[in-house]
């Protein structure tokens, strides 16, 4: 198959306040061998540091087309991105990656096979390579676990959302993000969930490593609240009502029931609504499936 036969791939980069990692990150994106052709966005939400300043004055290896947003929010900055994008596959990276030759080429060759519908590498560390997971589930308090490798591509829980691959079309026709999400938090979690409940099939492939810093705190400003939130904004969305009681429940550091006012003010229940009238399982299904303990 021919170069110009190939569909177009949009590497889609939030950043906010990354000091010198956009242009690292894109620096080891241009590095690496591919036969995709590939348009690279990267939003800049709100940045006070001039992280992507760089971007507006300096000619890149490949062309990058630069968004500038107010501080909207992680969520809604990869929708930004996503909705402005040309290709026919998006991949979701954060702006502290480095990446190997052809990682494009071997995700995107099990969605192609219509093995899975969103793929994500096995992620390491910058700082430690030899840790690495292979996509995440959940505890017993909704925290992050990663597992451990499998011998072949495997179904996951949760793709992590510093690094996955999608279609257009079904990252459209889920909705994308939540489009209620506030600053930072649950963005993956969430999408991963809906992937499952409407039927589609997220999966981590063991054979392709990227790179991610991980950092111990926020270049910006998130609250607990904005995270508490989100969380419940996930539960009110999926799970049904014991789930998000237990949900309730873990919200320590702000007032539960004004969380869950605000959540409710701003339309999680007529979207709660929507989602169970088109999902093809259901949040007990998942928990199974997974085996999370919650």
């Amino acid at each position: 198959m021919s170069i110009e036969k190939l569909p177009l791939v949009s590497v889609i980069i939030p950043a906010k306040n990354e000091g010198k990692n956009v242009r690292t990150t894109l620096a080891s994106l241009y590095e690496c061998k591919t036969r995709y052709p590939l348009e690279i966005i990267v939003v800049d939400d709100g940045s006070s540091d001039k992280c992507c300043d760089f971007l507006k004055t300096e000619q890149q290896a490949l062309p990058v087309r630069l968004i500038s947003t107010p501080g909207i929010g992680a969520a809604p900055a990869r929708n930004l991105g996503a909705e402005q994008a040309h290709g026919d596959y998006l991949i979701f990276c954060d702006a502290h990656l480095t990446f190997e030759p052809y990682w494009i080429d071997r995700l995107l060759e099990l969605i192609l096979s219509r093995t899975a519908d969103a793929v994500a590498p096995a992620i390491g560390s910058i700082s430690e390579p030899h840790k690495v997971g292979y996509g995440q589930k959940l505890d017993e308090r909704l925290g992050v676990v990663w597992n451990p490798q499998p011998y072949r591509p495997s179904p996951v829980a949760i793709l992590p959302g510093g690094c996955f691959v999608i279609p257009k079309s079904v990252f459209m026709d889920i909705g994308g993000f939540d489009r209620g999400f506030q600053v930072w938090g649950y963005e993956d979690i969430e999408i991963s969930i809906k992937l499952w409940l409407f039927g589609y099939r997220c999966f981590v492939h063991p054979n392709v490593k990227i790179l991610h810093l991980f950092r111990q705190a926020h270049p910006y400003t998130v609250t607990h609240t904005h995270v508490y939130y989100n969380m419940l904004r996930m539960a009110y969305s999926h799970f049904k009502e014991e789930r998000i009681a237990a949900c309730k429940k873990l919200i320590i550091h702000a007032n539960a029931d004004e969380v869950e006012q605000d959540v409710i003010k701003y339309g999680a229940a007529a979207q709660r609504v929507r989602y169970f009238a088109r999902r093809k399982h259901d949040d007990d299904w998942w928990t199974r499936e997974f085996r999370i303990p919650f």
